[in-house]
């Protein structure tokens, strides 16, 4: 849980006593010993803020979109002797591990991003994941799940895969103790729909891209009224910096060539079909 703070730029001289996330290359330093609290199992002098939001529940997930990667956050760096290779590219990555939480010692810093950590943001740190990017973290113990956009490096710990904000802990329900057992997915932007679910593989029809959500939404709602879709079966796609609109999945060729002529005579819309493996 408790983060190197390491500029993002250069090299940190100094010995650090913390062995959780961190934001930089180069570093050698001892693990402190853990200090559990009463209100939860963070170390040293990392916790809660002294006047946390009230309406935690209601903060969002974070949006998977298409982002370039950052020109040096992705570079191989080490840490207490072990050396971190990131991803260079976005690729399926899936793990089970312990999630702990980092809070208010770090909350204004920079990430190893070079964005400011917001404990209150949905954000986590991990090794090796490309930053950004972005996960799904599921708490083993109770199903619940977030989705969280990568931004930062860490934890360094043997036993721990990835931190998260105060406010993802929250969601998933493990801040008093700490650390929770969790599998971390990436999530493919270009496979992502807006109302926050992955898209499942199949035959679908893209019927418009637009550079605003409302135009995009608009267009969905005639769609859905125009054909009678059934809950599920449309969406907005965020792919890039494009709201593209999708109809499916289909079971097959057949049942999509049939919206799509409906598409045609009811509304004089083309649509284009996708397959999505």
């Amino acid at each position: 849980m408790n983060k190197i703070s390491i500029p993002i730029l250069g090299m940190l001289a100094a010995v650090l006593a913390l062995a959780g996330c961190g934001s930089g290359p180069s570093v050698s330093a001892k693990p402190a010993p853990a200090t559990t609290a009463k209100s939860g199992g963070y170390y040293l002098d990392d916790g809660p803020g002294a006047q946390a939001p009230a309406n935690l529940d209601a903060v969002p997930d974070a949006v998977p979109r298409d982002e370039p990667l950052h020109r040096f956050a992705n570079r191989t760096y080490a840490v207490l002797g072990n050396t971190y290779t990131p991803q260079a590219e976005r690729r399926a990555h899936s793990e089970e591990g312990l999630a702990s939480w980092y809070g208010r010692r770090f909350h204004g810093k920079k990430t190893a991003s070079g964005e400011v950590y917001d404990m209150y943001a949905m954000t986590a740190a991990h090794p090796t994941l490309p930053i950004p990017s972005y996960a799904r973290v599921t708490a083993l113990g109770n199903g619940k799940s977030v989705v969280v956009r990568i931004n930062d490096r860490g934890p360094f710990h043997s036993k721990r895969v990835i931190d998260l904000s105060y406010t993802a802990a929250h969601k998933l329900g493990y801040l008093k103790r700490g650390s929770t057992r969790v599998r971390v997915e990436s999530l493919d932007p270009a496979a992502y729909d807006t109302q926050g679910e992955a898209l499942q593989e199949g035959v679908y029809l893209q019927v418009g891209a637009f550079s605003r959500a409302n135009h995009a939404q608009q267009l969905l709602t005639r769609l859905t009224r125009a054909l009678d879709l059934d809950a599920g079966r449309s969406r907005v796609v965020l792919n890039g910096a494009l709201h593209r609109v999708q109809l499916g999945p289909y079971p097959g060729d057949d049942a999509a060539q049939a919206d799509r002529a409906r598409l045609r005579e009811r509304l004089d819309l083309n649509a284009v079909l996708l397959r999505r493996n």
